[in-house]
């Protein structure tokens, strides 16, 4: 995402990408000028005319129904009614509604009058969508607000065409949406038999018609949002007054879809008003919208809450029935907040005594051929426990639930306190005082700016934000603002990332007490009192995985709120624009009087935060930086105190496992399954659409990842924090302070006098300054989360991205950091060592090394038994001795496991020693090791360690020495630069472009590595940098070439047809072998622009109704595609490892187990590895591609089509290597 400043709003072209200014005004909040410039009696007026301009069209059908509607008309032209929607079309609360259930007047049979309306709405709205953009609705909208004369005639000639369309042409009312699609369908299958004119003409309509249906989606969203906050703060009148104001607008109205109906209805059922819930039916149904399960589900929810006659249920079941709709569905189907569910039941019992729940559906077992053995039931299967009691985890259950409904966590930090000096006590009792009136200011700003919302909001089209800011309690917004404040960096933030961050940090709030107020957390609590019993060492059942008994406990509470909540996300425009309301408030509330540091200034007020702008490239961007008094004090106080966000923090009972794409990690806090860029939701929508059973391997393997228990490794954490408090070390990898930075350049006179070199060396200084205070913040972060848990048991909660790789949720602390933060974390439960666990720690230690890479296992192992004097003075003396473990690749590792070999060794028995440590197997450049058993390619097997070899072949090493080849030939041949490039050719120096290029790098990315690795060369000559890295990078790609030729094969065919798949104008998918989908969500990317005081953001997105980005979704489907080969394999010896009671964690490619496991693991890995790669990977891809994009419904004469299902049906040619040697190969992973 960038943003960038923005002066003038964008062009209002309808048919360029811009969302026009006016529509993105509409929907969310506008300026005060521009609310006070809108009159209600404008909007009044021209639906006067409207109305008018129907009732003489329908006068001579409808007589009587004329008159009385006229009457009411002519309220309409009184400028002091209040609301002329609720006149027309909304009876008070306290008046009679329209035909209830238990009366004569059935709603299964509207007036005479409301089947004209109906049937008039449907064909209108039809002929809109075979012939109008959203564009042009757009434009209507926008000559609504500002209320032109033309109004009245346009809607009569409307109304007139579409009384020209046959009748026989229109599809039953009820089943509007659906006829309405079906028949663009069809007419796109005519046009497609007409010949290639006909595609040419559908191309671009189609692709403007997926456009418009996913705007109109995104505010179909903001529209459902604001309706759940009303539903949220018990406002039913709000609620439908907000749905009023569209639904009784034409070009409005085709924004409401039944589940914005059915969150009022739910609204009006909560407080026991069914005859509400009824009119709206009546309402719906008069524009030709069909009742969904949801609307039935809140009409006896009603009718149960007030104990209605049984004539009016058994209307409403009827009714249900009619639609085609069974009554056990809506147990099936619906999600249920609070008491909902017994409500509907009331209802139902009153007319049928005896009815009960339908059965919880049998568990579905999956049907992977990959995982048959683990998910058959033939034999009993003992899965492991955590070493620990129930009564324990129900301890640590409370913990955590109370660190999540607190929200955020205050800590310690782990700087060195220094000495407190009057002025550190001075500045604290400062800044205390400060916040305090910060805090009284911001309180008053934020109830001011709600007061005058408030006022605002009875007008049409009021400010969107309104019930946004009544979610919470005003003193959470303002606690919220005021974190915001107190963590902003000296060098200041993005004001797009601090508004995001501000929209979300409400938003989880939000969700947190919908899951109070829902009782869902309730329910929660009881069953997780339950499943502990699966996972402790003291209690019974042990042959369920935990998706599997979470399931069966929630399927046997029968009762109450369900555990996934109804989707009530907000649009990223909303997140942003909310977030941007509370930063204005914020930078425009606090101050500070300018003479606090210095008593000799005048004693003015001044802005604490200033809004200034920067250049990143060519993008204009706005920041919010702090003034450098604030900055001072804040330095002076060195105060000693971390807050962050609950889901910062290691869980501290085992993770609430997944069991859909919407229900698992946290107690509380929204987590998702899959990570995305903000504004991207195709991933959660593939995930929706995908049978549940097809998820169960990834959710029962991220379960496994995450019931994974740590602790911390003390004596390194303390040696560490030690250095960070001692100016820190940079070849160690712990940042020294800021104190530590190069002192800024001195130059005489002002700066206006300076030279460049002076302007650029102050550049290079801030640079510097700025990167430091990132580095020395991001440890300090990490090191104070490890040291608040250095006493505690915690667990990583996981989550995936879009290629399904996995990662722990928890961002700053966790097993995927650096150096540093892997070796301070051991595995809670410990095992023995057994009598291979220590040789396995010594080869382990070689390994982080970095020495003997080119060695055979035992070489490694007698290289450790060597060294074993170095080894036992780094443990013994790490800071005082001979310091051996500081040469290492990777020195903390190295030290964390000296001290474990040392301990070890020591001990009466080493092989009874219980051994806390990971120990790691690494794949050898394992994206090849993947292209090499899919092309079955013998030569790049042996390079990767596929095949059984005496010593690991190092396939950096045989890719230079064939570059080498290539240049002592071309020297040989008079080639200036191959003789320049003599004894520089090396491992080194081609080993980052090797392996990327699995990954997709380019020959222009290639090069600049390349010349990376030839600048760190001393002797290299610089004049023929670029000449050397270009000449390089070309026979780099040769000699993969030839060395992997089958890997380049594969390559090149997944480039070229997502290539062709991209440039149809669709995104690239695929199923992993273990059933997970797959979207790229590459696309070009489009500026929205954001109305905010401060400044218009213009806020870059990528999101599906744009095109696809061709370049990045064909450079980028090969390596996504070996990732998600990657994870698959990864997740396949994670679910057979705790199938034979191992503890398993990964970091990719990287695994990692008790030193007592090793060998089974290594075994596990191996085998699933064949598994995978025995299937018919390729072959499967082709076939899914080709009944994706070009199965016979779709076009199939198009030009593009044929070459796509050549290009998909020629799946590369495989070699003739037999990969049951994989079994074999000791150096596959080592």
């Amino acid at each position: 995402m960038r943003v960038f400043l923005c002066h003038e709003p964008p062009a209002r072209d309808v048919g360029g990408d811009w969302i026009p200014w006016s529509v993105l005004r509409n929907y969310s909040s506008a300026s005060a000028k521009e609310k006070a410039r809108r009159s209600p009696v404008c909007e009044r007026t021209e639906l006067l005319e409207v109305l008018k301009a129907r009732v003489k069209q329908l006068q001579a059908g409808n007589g009587p129904e004329v008159t009385a509607n006229k009457q009411e008309l002519s309220l309409l032209g009184n400028d002091k009614l209040q609301d002329p929607l609720r006149s027309e079309v909304a009876p008070s609360p306290m008046e009679e509604p329209p035909a209830p259930w238990g009366r004569e007047k059935s709603l299964s049979r509207p007036s005479s009058w409301a089947e004209k309306l109906k049937k008039e709405m449907y064909i209108r709205q039809l002929k809109v969508e075979r012939k109008l953009s959203l564009a042009a609705s757009q434009l209507t909208l926008k000559d609504q607000v500002k209320a032109k004369p033309k109004g009245k005639a346009k809607a009569k000639s409307k109304t007139k065409k579409s009384q020209k369309i046959p009748k026989t042409k229109v599809a039953p009312a009820w089943n509007q949406s659906q006829a309405g699609s079906r028949s663009t369908y069809t007419h796109g299958k005519l046009r497609v038999a007409t010949g290639k004119e006909g595609v040419k003409a559908q191309g671009p309509r189609r692709v403007r018609e997926e456009k418009d249906n996913n705007q109109q989606k995104i505010l179909q969203q903001t529209i459902q949002s604001n309706l759940q906050c009303f539903l949220f703060l018990q406002q039913p009148e709000e609620a439908e007054r907000f749905l009023l104001l569209y639904h009784s607008s034409p070009s409005k109205r085709r924004l409401l879809d039944v589940n914005a109906y059915n969150i009022v209805m739910r609204s009006w059922a909560r407080k026991g008003c069914v005859q509400r819930v009824k009119w709206l039916f009546s309402l719906m149904e008069s524009v030709g919208m069909r009742p969904s399960l949801g609307s039935f589900t809140a009409a006896l929810e009603g009718l149960g809450r007030s104990q209605a006659p049984p004539q009016a249920v058994w209307r409403c079941l009827q009714q249900l029935k009619n639609n085609g709709f069974h009554v056990d569905e809506l147990f099936q189907k619906c999600l249920f907040e609070e008491d909902e569910k017994e409500m509907v039941l009331r209802a139902i019992r009153i007319v049928q005594p005896d009815y009960q729940l339908p059965p919880s559906p049998s568990p579905q077992t999956c049907k992977s051929s990959l995982l048959q053995d683990f998910y058959s039931k033939e034999r009993t299967v003992s899965y492991p426990k955590l070493d620990f009691s129930v009564q324990e985890l129900q301890k640590r259950f409370q913990q955590q639930l109370e660190m999540e409904l607190n929200s955020t966590v205050t800590i310690e930090s782990v700087e060195s306190t220094k000495p407190l000096t009057p002025q550190t006590l001075k500045a604290r009792k400062l800044l205390g005082t400060l916040r305090s009136q910060w805090h009284s200011s911001i309180l008053q700003a934020l109830q001011k700016s709600k007061h005058s919302m408030s006022k605002l909001r009875m007008a049409p089209g009021y400010n969107t934000l309104y019930p946004y800011l009544c979610l919470l309690p005003d003193e959470e917004y303002v606690a919220i603002m005021m974190q915001i404040l107190n963590t902003l960096s000296p060098q200041g933030e993005s004001l797009a990332v601090l508004a995001r961050e501000l929209g979300s940090k409400v938003y989880n709030r939000y969700i947190t007490q919908q899951k109070l107020r829902s009782r869902q957390l309730e329910k929660v609590q009881a069953v997780y009192e339950d499943y502990i019993h699966l996972l402790a060492k003291d209690s019974q059942p042990d042959e369920y995985l935990p998706r599997e008994y979470w399931e069966k406990l929630v399927a046997e509470s029968g009762f109450g709120p369900s555990l996934n909540l109804r989707d009530c996300s907000w649009p990223y425009m909303l997140l942003m624009r909310l977030g941007m309301h509370l930063l204005e408030l914020l930078v425009q509330t606090v101050k500070v009087p300018r003479n606090i540091l210095n008593p000799r200034l005048e004693p003015k007020l001044i802005p604490v935060l200033y809004h200034v702008y920067s250049f990143h490239s060519s993008w204009q961007v706005g920041l919010i930086k702090p003034h450098p008094i604030f900055s001072q004090i804040v330095s002076d106080a060195a105060e000693t105190l971390l807050t962050f966000n609950s889901s910062a923090i290691p869980m501290l009972c085992p993770p609430v496992p997944w069991t859909s794409p919407h229900f698992g990690a946290y107690i509380l806090n929204d987590t998702k399954l899959m990570r995305f860029v903000d504004g991207v939701i195709q991933h959660q929508l593939l995930l929706e659409q995908c049978p549940p059973v097809n998820l169960h391997p990834v959710l029962d393997a991220l379960n496994l990842l995450g019931n994974c228990a740590w602790k911390i490794n003390q004596p390194v954490l303390d040696i560490i924090i030690s250095i960070f408090n001692d100016k820190g070390n940079e070849k160690l990898d712990i940042p020294p302070p800021i104190s530590e930075a190069p002192k800024p350049p001195v130059a005489p006179g002002n700066s206006s006098t300076w030279s460049k070199s002076h302007k650029h060396e102050l550049l290079l200084y801030k640079k510097k300054t700025a990167e430091m205070h990132s580095l020395r913040m991001d440890a300090l972060y990490k090191l104070s989360i490890a040291n608040y848990v250095r006493d505690k048991v915690f667990w990583f909660p996981h989550n995936m991205d879009f290629r399904g790789r996995t990662y722990p949720c928890p961002p700053y602390f966790n097993h995927l950091g650096n150096d540093v933060t892997r070796a301070i974390l051991l595995f809670a439960e410990g095992r023995p060592l057994g009598p291979k666990g220590l040789d396995w720690l010594k080869i382990h230690l070689v390994n982080l090394t970095g020495l003997k890479k080119k060695n055979a296992l035992q070489e490694r192992l007698e290289y450790a038994n060597e060294i074993m004097e170095e080894i036992l003075d780094s443990a013994d003396h790490p800071l005082t001795g001979r310091k051996w473990w500081m040469n290492t690749d990777e020195p903390w590792q190295a030290l964390a496991c000296c001290m474990e070999i040392a301990k070890a060794s020591r001990s009466p028995d080493p092989a009874a020693y219980i051994s806390h440590f990971p120990v790691h197997q690494d794949g050898s450049c394992n994206g090849l090791q993947h292209y090499a058993a899919l092309g079955r390619d013998l030569i790049g097997a042996i390079s990767v360690n596929l095949m059984p070899c005496s010593v690991p072949q190092d396939v950096y090493s045989a890719v230079a020495q064939q570059v080498e080849e290539f240049r002592r030939k071309d020297a040989e041949q008079g080639v200036k630069i191959a003789r320049v490039l003599q004894g520089f050719v090396s491992r080194k120096v081609v080993k980052q472009t090797v392996m990327t290029v699995v990954y997709g790098v380019t020959r222009y990315g290639g090069r600049l590595q390349m010349e990376k690795r030839l600048k760190e060369i001393n002797e290299f000559p610089e004049e023929y940098l670029w000449e050397a890295s270009h000449y390089l990078v070309k026979q780099v790609f040769n000699g993969i070439k030839e060395m992997f030729s089958a890997t380049r094969d594969i390559q090149h065919w997944l480039t070229e047809s997502a290539k062709l798949i991209a440039q149809s104008g669709r995104t690239v998918e695929w199923v992993t072998p273990l059933g997970l989908p797959v979207v790229q969500p590459y696309y070009r990317s489009r500026s929205t622009v954001l109305n905010c005081s401060m400044q218009h953001l213009s806020v870059k997105s990528s999101n599906s109704n744009q095109k696809p980005d061709t370049v990045k979704q064909k450079n980028a489907f090969p390596p996504n595609f070996i990732h998600s080969l990657d994870s698959t394999h990864m997740m396949l010896t994670a679910l057979h490892c705790l199938r034979q009671g191992l503890t398993f964690v990964s970091v990719h490619d990287c695994y990692w187990t008790h030193a007592l496991t090793v060998d089974i693991m290594n075994q596990i890995c191996r085998q699933q590895f064949v598994a995978l790669h025995s299937e018919k990977i390729l072959q499967d891809l082709s076939e899914f591609m080709l009944e994706k994009y070009c199965s016979p419904g779709r076009e199939t004469r198009a030009p593009w089509q044929k070459k796509l299902m050549e290009q998909l049906s020629n799946v590369p040619k495989t070699g003739d290597f037999n990969l049951k040697e994989v079994m074999d190969s000791t150096y596959f992973f080592s």
